[in-house]
């Protein structure tokens, strides 16, 4: 390795061959290696939000399968109105025709059970509630899968803007590192400030590898949102984080959560079934009856003793169960037990839509502040600092020290600008998730 006297004097060449060097090592700089740009073996296809949040609500294979549960309790009602089914009974007899000649005997006949107490309604009643049910659990299904898939969409925004910022700050080391590396022959720097500027540009690179992966990993996950996943193919989101901007009162965020959130009609729902369960156990402790019909016929009596011609009997009949098993009331129990866990859930729903919405609300003003921090020049500033820095050291006047520090400094200022508005954008969709209320579009 090349010995550097730290002591000697640099002998600065001349500023036209400087300003020679420098501009050939812009030159140089301004090419990024094809390994820093994203993979182009796998196809990307453009995908809008609206175009994203339609095609989630018509493929994710989530509520696809939850629709079927809806379907499941539509075919309860059915069950429920099934009416016990009859029977049929049929039988002969021989009454003694070989030794006696008494002839045979058949019957035949038909029986059923009689439910009492309305329980075939009461069936009826709890299938529908349990149908309201689920199609209340449908709907909260899709609030939640809506606002997720947003904040996947979202993600997916800000991986790519992180990506083009390892990706330009990578260009930006590159640059210095190569016009280091001239100003390194022409007897400018020292070697080992070269050397450190070419470290750090390898260093940013290996960054935007890793950056890159985070941004496939992002859009891989819109495809499985809508229930699509190539593995050839990547899907891109497009759209900016614009269009964020509410202006919300808290009373009123409650109220509508309050009367729309689909959480609440779940436990509201939940209750109704509770009661419809309760009213079925108590009808269920009415007995039924069983009633039944038949018809008996005998062939003619040969027997020379008493000889008697061929007849037929109709008969009917009541049987009535001994209902033992009613001293206990364990069913009606558990079904009050029921009933009463059902409004303290639903009180705790309540509680928590309240604690989630003014949570929200909290979270989406701080988010608001952080934003408009940025919208003060900050970004302008930091960006403004770096280049003098730059443009100092290429002069001499500045250590690589500070420069590498400015460097550091903008990346950050950059990654945290954009992080924050990923946060803030993800924060009005939970606010609006908490209160109810849908109406983002960008």
């Amino acid at each position: 390795m090349t010995q550097v006297n730290v002591n000697m004097k640099l002998r600065l060449p001349p500023v036209k061959a400087f300003r020679r060097a420098l501009a050939i090592s812009l030159l140089i700089g301004v090419a990024v290696p094809a390994s820093a740009q994203l993979d182009t073996t796998v196809n990307r296809l453009n995908i809008s939000y609206t175009d994203y949040l339609a095609k989630v609500g018509k493929n994710n294979l989530g509520y696809i399968a939850q629709q079927f549960n809806l379907g499941i309790a539509e075919a309860g009602i059915e069950m429920a109105k099934v009416f016990p089914d009859p029977q049929i009974n049929y039988g002969a007899y021989d009454i003694g025709q070989q030794r006696l000649g008494l002839g045979y005997g058949f019957s035949t006949g038909i029986g059923t059970t009689l439910e009492l107490g309305g329980k075939r309604r009461a069936r009826i009643n709890l299938a529908q509630s349990q149908s309201e049910l689920m199609k209340t659990i449908l709907q909260n299904y899709f609030r939640n899968l809506r606002a997720d898939a947003t904040n996947v969409f979202l993600q997916a925004l800000m991986q790519e803007n992180i990506f083009k910022v390892k990706i330009s700050s990578y260009q930006s080391m590159k640059k210095l590192a190569t016009s280091d590396s001239i100003r390194l022959k022409l007897g400018s720097i020292m070697e080992i400030d070269a050397r450190q500027t070419d470290v750090e540009a390898r260093s940013m690179l290996n960054e935007a590898f890793q950056s890159e992966a985070d941004w496939k990993a992002a859009m891989l996950q819109l495809g499985m949102m809508m229930g699509k996943q190539r593995f050839d193919t990547l899907f891109d989101a497009k759209g900016g984080f614009f269009k964020f901007d509410r202006e919300f009162i808290l009373s009123d965020l409650i109220t509508n959560a309050e009367n729309q959130r689909a959480d609440l009609l779940v436990a509201l729902r939940t209750k109704e079934v509770s009661q419809r369960s309760l009213e079925l156990a108590k009808a269920n402790r009415v007995i039924d009856l069983g009633i039944s019909m038949g018809v008996s016929s005998t062939t003619v009596v040969t027997n020379f003793v008493a000889p008697t011609p061929s007849f037929s009997t109709v008969s009917g009949g009541v049987s009535i169960p001994l209902r033992l098993s009613n001293k206990y009331t364990g069913d009606l129990k558990a079904a009050e037990y029921t009933i009463q866990q059902s409004e303290v859930l639903y009180q705790q729903v309540e509680l928590q839509i309240q604690t989630d919405v003014t949570t929200a609300f909290f979270n989406y003003l701080q988010g608001r502040k952080q934003v408009k921090q940025f919208n003060t020049g900050l970004l302008e500033e930091a960006k403004r600092v770096f280049d003098g820095k730059v443009y100092s050291y290429q002069r001499g006047n500045t250590s690589l020290l500070e420069v590498l520090n400015a460097q550091r400094t903008y990346n950050d200022v950059r990654q945290s600008y954009y992080l924050t508005l990923f946060n803030y954008a993800v924060e009005l969709v939970e606010l609006e998730r908490a209160s109810g209320i849908w109406d983002i579009d960008f």
